[in-house]
């Protein structure tokens, strides 16, 4: 019979799970906005390059746009490393796996950063 224990795993840290859970009703609800701005509220249907990037331009817009990535990059990539901690990795590759995540997460939102401000750039 397999025994089942109410201990945490091992790498498991209540901050990181509160995060995540916090991070996916926030997802849920920027994803609803962005969805309802781009897509419900311009008549004509798809946005044009230049209407995006009038939109983009738009400093409410822009932040909620980049909160909107920080989320998802966040959220995807603790529900990654959850994913690994069920595989039981040894503290040395968990440590790994952390460093790989967290570069892989600063990567993502500063190129997506740097691609929000070329946009406004172009408007200028």
């Amino acid at each position: 019979m397999l025994e089942r224990s109410t201990a945490p795993k091992s790498g498991e840290n209540t901050w990181l799970w509160l995060l995540k859970i916090i991070s996916g009703v926030l997802v849920i609800v920027l994803l609803f906005v962005h969805l309802v701005v781009n897509h419900l509220v311009p008549s004509e249907g798809l946005l044009s390059y230049e209407e995006v990037i009038a939109y983009v331009t738009t400093p409410g817009i822009a932040l909620m746009e980049m909160t909107f990535l920080v989320v998802v990059v966040s959220h995807s990539l603790i529900g990654l490393r959850s994913i690994i901690l069920d595989l039981n990795p040894s503290p040395g590759l968990l440590r790994v796996v952390n460093w790989v995540l967290a570069i892989i997460g600063v990567a993502a939102v500063v190129y997506g950063i740097w691609l929000m401000q070329m946009l406004v750039a172009q408007a200028a």
